[in-house]
């Protein structure tokens, strides 16, 4: 089966059902799979056949979807672009991804064809609405085609494009609405951007394959969240640790209505602190299910949706996801989730797997009873004079002083012991450096102590929250 096949349980068989609310309009599941049939037979009058490459440049809109669809349903990889990235990064991936053409609004330097959503739909509208031929018979696509093409953030380097298959795709997608018995009942929030496996492996796939109502969010905007809730009233959210720090800033009459008609708060992508695990529930009332995953793997594991939901852990392996340490407390897995490859990058590929597993780069502890630990990433351990550090306990540590809002600790050379922590801080109020350190050596080792403190407006982040520690001022 491909993803096609999963698609039309909503698609066709739920065809009359509402299933997408954006920018005020309601669309069916038939209008979007018509939207999407239309603009397949655009794609083929155009040239565009089986495992071309198609680069999407857009912000979260119905044009995107439709872009998506038509793509699952040709046999097009879809390959999408950080709407925040610019000219360098963009340049980098169009030469790599080698895509026919690239759909965007945006003023883009390129050679290649470009399309807007606008004249798309213009030349779309007087086409069949009809599933085109292509793709009813012309050409099989097996679990195995590549479905996407996901660019890495590229913090190590050159960014690398990862091949996620219409299997990935559906076997992560399956997982979540088994584990979090997502269903048609659901009505499904999402703000996460489309570009990134958050959004797009996991939000995309559930509300197509459950058929469940979603309303699409451009982008989340803290300044409306309360007035967008209280609105749609969603059973189901998913989003990054620092939307959910937004959130704990809604009064608490406004948070408990909202927690009334909630019943799932995922987050992901970055780590969660521990604090605002516990401040959401005292707000909130619920508990966030805190998972990982990754864009090579989309999910591999998550805290329970029946049982405890620890806080500063992500659980277990989903179904069918094998986990274990490595070297070093290294993440390894297998299972029908990992991607086939970097695209053309046979050495990169090669590297990334060890007999049979994906080294993930992340490290991990394990409890007793099974629970996983994230504690860093494998290039952010810090090693001082022989003792392993991992930033994030610090960083939690430190975000537990009711002056700091967030924390980043990141390594800095230094002759006698090779390398010592440092600190930067977000503070919401000021505070003595001098405290702060009587502060973190009360509770942590010596070793863990940061060297300085530097208070500065805000972390460096990307478009999905995740902190860009490289892009951090010299110290």
């Amino acid at each position: 089966m491909n993803l096609c096949h999963l698609f039309d349980l909503s698609l066709i068989a739920r065809s009359a059902q509402p299933a997408l609310e954006f920018a005020g309009d309601t669309y069916t599941f038939g209008e979007l799979d018509a939207r999407s049939n239309r603009l397949a037979h655009l794609f083929l009058a155009k040239g565009l056949k089986t495992g071309d490459r198609l680069c999407v440049y857009l912000l979260n809109s119905v044009a995107m979807i439709d872009s998506y669809l038509a793509c699952i349903k040709l046999g097009v990889i879809f390959v999408p672009i950080n709407i925040l990235y610019r000219d360098r990064e963009i340049t980098h991936i169009l030469s790599d991804a080698q895509p026919c053409a690239l759909i965007t609004d945006a003023p883009v330097q390129t050679d290649l064809p470009v399309w807007t959503p606008e004249s798309l739909a213009r030349e779309a509208s007087a086409l069949p609405d009809t599933r085109p031929a292509m793709a009813l018979g012309g050409v099989t696509l097996d679990g195995d085609a590549p479905a996407g093409i996901i660019y890495t953030s590229g913090t190590t380097g050159a960014s690398k494009g990862a091949v996620l298959t219409h299997n990935n795709f559906g076997a992560n997608a399956l997982n979540l609405l088994a584990c979090w018995q997502i269903t048609a009942e659901d009505r499904f929030l999402l703000a996460l951007p489309l570009f990134h496996v958050h959004g797009l492996g996991n939000g995309l796939h559930c509300w197509l394959i459950s058929g469940c109502r979603m309303r699409l969010l451009e982008r989340f905007t803290h300044q409306t969240a309360a007035e967008t809730f209280l609105d749609f009233r969603p059973t189901l959210f998913f989003a990054v640790p620092a939307i959910y720090v937004r959130l704990l800033a809604l009064d608490a009459v406004t948070a408990r209505e909202i927690g009334s008609f909630m019943r799932l708060f995922v987050s992901g992508s970055a780590p969660l602190p521990a604090q605002v695990h516990e401040d959401f529930l005292q707000l909130f009332g619920h508990t966030i299910l805190e998972r990982y995953g990754m864009s090579e793997t989309l999910m591999n594991i998550g805290n329970p949706y029946v049982g405890e939901r620890r806080a500063g852990t992500v659980g277990f392996p989903f179904p069918g996801i094998s986990a274990k340490l490595g070297e070093g407390g290294e993440i390894l897995l297998r299972g029908p989730n990992v991607f086939a490859g970097y695209w053309n990058r046979p050495e990169a590929t090669a590297a990334a797997f060890a007999d049979g597993w994906f080294r993930t780069g992340d490290l991990a502890t394990v409890s007793h009873d099974g629970y996983y630990t994230l504690s860093g990433r494998k290039s952010d351990l810090i090693i001082s004079s022989g003792f392993n550090i991992y930033p994030r306990e610090i960083e939690e540590f430190l975000q537990e002083h009711p002056a700091i809002a967030e924390a980043a600790v990141v390594a800095r050379p230094d002759r006698l012991k090779g390398e010592v922590p440092v600190a930067y801080l977000v503070c919401v109020e000021p505070v003595e450096m001098a405290a702060l350190e009587a502060f973190c050596r009360e509770k942590l080792a010596s070793f863990k102590i940061p060297r300085e403190f530097f208070v500065v407006e805000q972390l460096p982040r990307n478009a999905m929250g995740k902190v860009q520690k490289h892009l951090l001022p010299a110290g």
